[in-house]
């Protein structure tokens, strides 16, 4: 059964009246809720422009963002709302709380989240628990499990290790995080030696071949992403997702809670992000897959991140504002590009299931 449009504004209403983290956890548990219950908005992802990615089937190129299912909680119920895919987490091996309350600011006049969450998860027993609940049945597009290190690890590509041993097997994909500003020295592991020592282990850790990915911070300089594309042209990685969050703030940004620490996401990530998604494929060529994420508000930005060279592309924030049609309005705006490339594969009108 699915929810009808008016529902689901009306829900969105409501939820923007809380604080925000609490409209966060509330909007997992609603979610989670519908999916007990077998409801949906849409009913499934929306078939438009699937393609082949990856060697996985998409519905359409529009997932949702790691960050806001961090635990793998309302997986089918955000399928149902239209997404391609989607992917959990971060994840890491032992439950941790994050950083302090409140630790989650709306800047409305400026389309934009702040947040410095600080990898809040319920750990590896918890994840693995409903992801092999999820996994009895089969998902309608890929699912990908997004690994994280915990705050006080003495061994960070340990815990990364340790998450790809465990969550392997239930995933479509699998995301090395080294891009959240919100661990203090995660983002030192994004050089090039430190890259190689850390996905080696991953790689090693896999029981079964799972794609790879890895995903960056926006707030990279040119020797930055000559680095990370050296490794990624190895035999480590299978794809990118650029970016995270930004701890830079532009000057044009119009609330007075600008200047809290954390991360930037929504509508001024937009520029700063495609750019460094436009230098990442420039440097890479054509065919590895890269996931653009960060700002994306409208049909013209998803068509934006695919014309500074996205594969697919990511949402999270963008929602809270614009709300479940976005995916829609993004997935139709993507999938009108014209341009192909490999990796990039077109299933033929023919092949598509309805």
């Amino acid at each position: 059964m699915a929810l009808s449009e008016q529902s689901a504004r009306l829900f969105a209403r409501l939820l923007g009246r809380l604080p925000p983290e609490a409209a966060h956890r509330w909007s997992v548990r609603l979610l989670r809720g519908a999916q007990a219950l077998g409801l949906s908005l849409e009913g499934g992802p929306h078939r438009l422009a699937p393609r082949r990615v990856l060697g996985l089937e998409f519905p359409n190129p529009v997932g949702l963002a790691a960050g806001f299912d961090k635990d793998a909680e309302a997986v089918r119920a955000a399928f149902g709302l239209g997404f391609g895919f989607v992917e959990v987490g971060s994840i890491v091996p032992r439950a941790q709380p994050g950083n302090p309350r409140p630790r989650v600011f709306r800047l409305p006049e400026d389309g934009a989240v702040i947040n410095r969450y600080g990898f809040n998860s319920k750990g590896l027993d918890y994840a693995e628990r409903r992801l092999g609940r999820l996994r009895r049945h089969p998902l309608p597009g890929p699912l990908g499990i997004n690994l994280g290190a915990n705050k006080a690890s003495e061994d960070r590509a340990a815990d990364y290790a340790t998450g790809a041993r465990r969550l392997a097997p239930y995933a479509d994909y699998l995301v090395v995080n080294v891009s959240s500003p919100n661990t203090p020295g995660l983002r030192t592991l994004q050089d090039a030696a430190a890259l190689d020592r850390l996905l080696e282990p991953v790689r090693a850790a896999m029981p079964v071949a799972r794609p790879l990915l890895l995903k960056v911070a926006p707030d990279l300089e040119p020797v930055d992403i000559d680095d990370i594309a050296a490794v990624a042209q190895g035999p480590l990685l299978d794809g990118l997702i650029v970016g995270n969050t930004t701890v830079a703030r532009p000057a044009s940004l119009r609330s007075a809670l600008a200047g809290e620490a954390g991360g930037l996401s929504g509508r001024p990530l937009m520029a700063p992000s495609t750019a460094v998604l436009k230098a990442f494929r420039q440097r890479l060529g054509p065919d590895l897959p890269i996931v653009g994420v960060g700002g994306i508000a409208s049909g013209a930005d998803a068509a934006a991140k695919r014309a500074a060279g996205a594969t697919l592309v990511q949402l999270y924030t963008g929602l809270i504002y614009e709300g479940p049609a976005l995916i829609r309005a993004a997935a139709e705006a993507f999938g009108a590009g014209a341009d192909r490339r490999p990796g990039d594969r077109r299933i033929p009108e023919t092949a598509r299931s309805g």
